[in-house]
């Protein structure tokens, strides 16, 4: 119940300004959502990465975008910057390890796209067009399906 308040107030809060959680991450479902236990009052949230979208876990690179954002920052304190929630609950936010966007280095290192559907961030943009002319991560494949397409062909099946 606790959590449930604080995320509406959270919520509420955000309409016109950002938002910040800090703590320590507990877990990675895969390359774009982790989970974060509040410095505050140690209530747990889920993060969906915003402005990226990292393959699907049936994907290739699925599960090396999971590695790779795990090694980054599991277990590590970082902090969340955050405007709005998905339907799914999820809090949308940018992570951040000491001073670093973990998000923007998921896509130039090819782990994940810029999720070009829903943002138009330059420097995401850029970071693309150079992971990809560098066959970087998920580059490396000769045909790579961006999730959100992967996603709308299994619907269809």
């Amino acid at each position: 119940m606790k959590k449930l308040i604080l995320l509406s107030l959270l919520v509420l809060s955000i309409s016109t300004f950002s938002a910040e959680i800090t703590g320590k991450v507990i877990g990675v479902t895969d390359g774009d959502t982790v989970t974060v236990s509040d410095d505050m009052d140690q209530g747990k949230f889920r993060i969906r990465l915003d402005k990226i979208d990292a393959p699907e876990k049936k994907q290739a690179f699925g599960n090396k975008s999971k590695q790779y954002l795990s090694g980054l920052i599991f277990g590590k304190k970082v902090s969340v910057r955050f405007k709005a929630v998905d339907r799914y609950g999820r809090i949308l936010g940018v992570i951040y390890l000491d001073g670093t966007e973990i998000n923007l280095l998921m896509v130039q290192n090819g782990y994940a796209w810029h999720y070009s559907y829903f943002d138009q961030t330059q420097s995401y943009i850029e970071a693309e067009k150079q992971a990809k002319s560098e066959k970087k991560g998920l580059w490396q494949d000769p045909n790579p399906i961006n999730p959100y397409q992967f996603r709308q062909q299994n619907k269809k099946r």
